[in-house]
């Protein structure tokens, strides 16, 4: 057992909510059994978790105390978006700055506060999605999560705006973690959107966020879920996202990596029942010194399901990004539909992309695909628009932005769209090191 291993065994909560207990005994029992991921873990060879070893994170967050309201609430929301926020400050509820009631047919609770019914519906779903024997920091999750946010969406239920979870975080005074878990139960029928946003200020970081959501959609439901990672640099995430899908259900994915010190993310869609749908869009966008590492599986165990993936990521500077996709194809998963695309743009020749994608399949009557590409701008397309009058850095952010353009029309939520478009320009300048208008 490493130091560190043996040191996260003392955040372990004195009470935690009912439903977690006997989940945290069993990541507790998992958890001591490992040993910390190194370059020969294949699922983390290029990811090196020296950063997280090396400080001092172990530490329970002391709250989240706000001073500036004005500040924070620019965070949550924009001119753009519209939607319901819930809010976590520091892996906290905070009351105060979310909704005060929820759209109908939904219900959003605390474990710790959940009703008899609300506790069927977290025992049955909590911890059986995500495998903490296969992936690490779930079963650090386990055994050391207090709490945990259920979003429920009743049957048939239509939702017209997303429902935002904010996790927000500040500097606090000594280095700490966040372990937060999100369970969302999209119940027979339903059609809902869910953005999953990780923000800060522009102060310098000091925490190590290791969040787990856990997504089960029932037969015929569908879901549109945005996994955006979007603080500071010096913010660390190890972030998985954990999906069943029932009978024809669909499942719309989509992942942003800004970049960071150590940013991971490990998404894993499992297609249980024939009929089921799943389309997973993701960019990322690293610069300097940072790391973004993206690992999809998606397992195919039953017929007639179809599976999209499209991943483009431009990196700059001296950065680092990974992406390992897989798409497994179970002996009975006749019929399937699946195809996996990640391309990648170099902006510098000391930025560095270490991608892998995998199809491993054991049924005989599939149609599969998948493909890879590293690659910088292409030059007759830069002289071609120099050739029209167009300038230099203009020309540049053209072609970059035009290379992440598929993936961002993915996003059906135009508030949200409009959110990020300046974001991404920015990002795209700066990886360039471009003196251009971003509005």
């Amino acid at each position: 057992m490493s130091d560190f291993v043996q040191a996260a065994l003392a955040l372990a909560p004195e009470d935690p909510a009912a439903c977690l207990r006997e989940l945290g005994k069993n990541g507790r029992k998992i958890w001591q059994g490992q040993t910390m991921p190194n370059r020969k873990t294949e699922n983390w060879k290029y990811t090196s978790l020296r950063v997280l070893e090396e400080g001092d994170y172990l530490r329970r967050s002391e709250g989240g105390a706000v001073t500036d309201v004005q500040a924070i609430e620019r965070l949550i929301a924009s001119d753009s978006l519209t939607a319901t926020p819930i809010v976590f400050i520091n892996g906290q509820y905070s009351e105060a700055l979310s909704a005060q009631s929820m759209p109908a047919g939904v219900s959003c609770v605390q474990f710790s506060h959940a009703d008899s019914a609300q506790q069927t519906v977290i025992g049955a779903a909590l911890g059986r999605i995500a495998d903490a024997a296969r992936h690490p920091f779930v079963a650090l999750n386990d055994s050391t999560c207090e709490d945990g946010l259920l979003i429920d969406v009743a049957p048939d239920t239509r939702l017209k705006n997303s429902l935002q979870i904010c996790n927000i975080v500040l500097p606090q005074a000594q280095s700490y973690t966040v372990q937060q878990r999100v369970l969302l139960n999209i119940g027979s029928g339903a059609d809902a959107s869910v953005i999953e946003r990780y923000v800060s200020n522009t102060s310098k970081q000091n925490c190590f966020i290791n969040s787990v959501t856990e997504v089960a959609l029932a037969d015929n439901a569908r879901l549109s879920h945005y996994y955006l990672d979007m603080a500071g640099e010096d913010a660390l995430h190890i972030g998985g996202v954990y999906v069943d899908l029932g009978r024809d259900a669909t499942y719309n994915g989509f992942q942003l990596g800004h970049g960071g010190n150590l940013q991971r993310l490990d998404l894993q869609v499992n297609h249980n029942v024939s009929g089921s749908h799943c389309e997973l869009n993701g960019i990322y966008l690293p610069n300097k010194a940072q790391l973004v590492d993206f690992h999809t599986c998606v397992e195919h165990r039953a017929p007639h399901c179809t599976t999209n993936e499209v991943y483009r990521g431009i990196v700059g500077d001296a950065a680092k990004a990974v992406f390992n996709g897989r798409i497994h194809i179970h002996p009975d998963a006749q019929k399937t539909v699946a195809d996996l695309s990640n391309k990648n743009l170099l902006t510098s020749y000391n930025a560095e992309v270490d991608t892998k994608p995998e199809l491993e399949i054991y049924a005989d009557d599939v149609k599969c695909s998948h493909g890879a590409t590293v690659a910088q701008l292409d030059e007759k397309s830069l002289y071609y628009l120099r050739s029209r009058g167009i300038d230099h850095d203009a020309a540049v952010m053209m072609l970059s932005y035009g290379f992440i353009s598929e993936v961002l029309d993915s996003i059906t939520d135009a508030g949200l769209r409009g959110l990020l478009q300046p974001l991404l320009s920015q990002a795209i300048s700066e990886e360039f090191h471009l003196q251009v208008a971003t509005s």
